[in-house]
């Protein structure tokens, strides 16, 4: 028997094999570089963002100490805010407090203040009739104009008085948690995001239950009952080019066909959420039937064998297994529903909205329409606003994100 001898290594094979080495290196070396690029505008992005936006959650206010206990008001026993509010109101109560503001700011001081900080100094009174027997400091809202000249972005000859109140500690930047609760405003120092992000959350609820039990149910149909056929093949192609029609597209349909038939719903997270739902759908029809199709045939063969009906190999099998792929799929349509704009455009949810809706049919916005609106503002407590908004929005995003991954994984099976 002959005996084997080694390959020999040639200058040329040597030559090529470290060319293969160096080749190796630099692709590894290109995708580490995408990496990084990748993350740096990630974090350059996040942060431009949250040194925009966290200003975005605060607001000027002055330090006015107001003594309710000289006048004679009453807090109403009722428990609806808006009348209380009312008839503090009658009572004198704005009076009341522009007084007490020229008494601690001076008369240009207090003709800085804003015009509906006395429902500040109402609402804590009706929270806490107690008030009504002492002296208290309240934190009241400026104008737009002096919280400019504070932040040295404004009216120039309101920067002097700016900085003596601000030295005096009578002028400051507080936090706002009425951002969170308050709704559309034009004045910045009184919007809040309430209204948008109610509307977003009903939008999303009607998408939601329209798109995703249809859309599995189409593509349980399509993998596992349809006839393979040129009409089956014309309904796939179909609902592949609906996945990459323009979103705007689907508002064109919405205004053509939801509002013909209801009219009177306009600007309601109903339409809104039907005409997102459509253009969700074929997200989830293509991600559910590659999801049916990943189950193994093992699982359809073994479940009929022991004697189970085709439905309940579909549902009590096929389904579930195939679920997570689904809930994957359901993400990314979602997603792609919450950040949308143009098809929301045109079914007139571009709308200003002071009061957040208090149902399906009501006139609402959504959160990426009032960042749309309020970016086309010039003041600069908008900017801050809008960062602030955007804050909001990808809160929503990756927590509306994280339900839907606990879900798909509390629901994953392996085999």
């Amino acid at each position: 028997m002959s005996e084997m001898r080694a390959p020999t290594r040639t200058p040329e094979f040597e030559a090529r094999l470290k060319q293969r080495y160096a080749a190796e290196r630099r692709f590894k070396l290109a995708g580490l570089g995408a990496i990084a690029f990748s993350v740096a505008i990630l974090v350059f992005l996040l942060g431009n963002m949250l040194s925009n936006g966290l200003g975005g959650f605060q607001r000027t206010v002055f330090e006015v100490p107001v003594d309710l206990s000289r006048m004679a008001l009453s807090v109403p026993a009722t428990d609806n805010e808006a009348s209380a509010v009312r008839s503090l109101q009658s009572q004198g109560l704005p009076e009341i407090v522009q007084y007490a503001a020229e008494e601690a700011l001076g008369s240009e001081g207090a003709s800085q203040i804003n015009s509906e900080a006395w429902r500040i100094v109402a609402q804590e009174v009706i929270a806490d009739p107690a008030l009504l027997r002492g002296s208290n400091t309240y934190s009241l809202p400026t104008n737009e104009d002096i919280a400019s000249a504070y932040a040295g972005d404004g009216k120039l000859h309101l920067q002097p008085l700016a900085n003596e109140l601000a030295e005096q500690g009578l002028l400051h930047d507080a936090f706002d948690p009425g951002f969170m609760t308050r709704s559309d405003a034009t004045d910045p120092q009184l919007v809040g995001i309430w209204g948008a992000l109610k509307g977003s959350i009903l939008t999303m609820i009607v998408t939601l239950l329209l798109a995703f039990p249809v859309g599995v149910l189409a593509a349980l149909y399509l993998e596992e009952y349809a006839p393979r056929n040129r009409w089956t093949d014309i309904i796939e192609v179909s609902i592949n080019n609906l996945a990459a029609v323009p979103s705007i597209i689907f508002g064109l349909l919405g205004l053509a066909v939801f509002l013909t038939l209801f009219p009177s719903f306009r600007s309601a997270p109903l339409i809104g959420g039907m005409t997102l739902a459509l253009m969700t759908m074929p997200v989830i029809v293509i991600s559910g039937r590659n999801a049916i199709k990943a189950v193994p045939p093992s699982i359809r063969d073994g479940a009929l064998a022991i004697g189970a009906s085709p439905v309940q190999v579909v549902f009590h099998h096929v389904l579930p297994l195939a679920l997570p792929g689904i809930l994957t799929g359901t993400i990314i349509g979602m997603a792609r529903a919450l950040g949308e704009t143009a098809p929301l455009l045109l079914i007139g949810m571009r709308a200003f909205v002071a009061t957040p809706p208090s149902g399906f049919t009501d006139n609402a916005t959504v959160l990426p329409m009032q960042i749309f609106l309020w970016s086309d503002q010039i003041d600069r407590g908008f900017v801050e606003r809008t960062s602030a908004a955007i804050i909001v929005l990808l809160i929503f995003l990756l927590l509306m994100n994280g339900l839907a991954i606990y879900l798909r994984n509390k629901f994953e099976k392996r085999w």
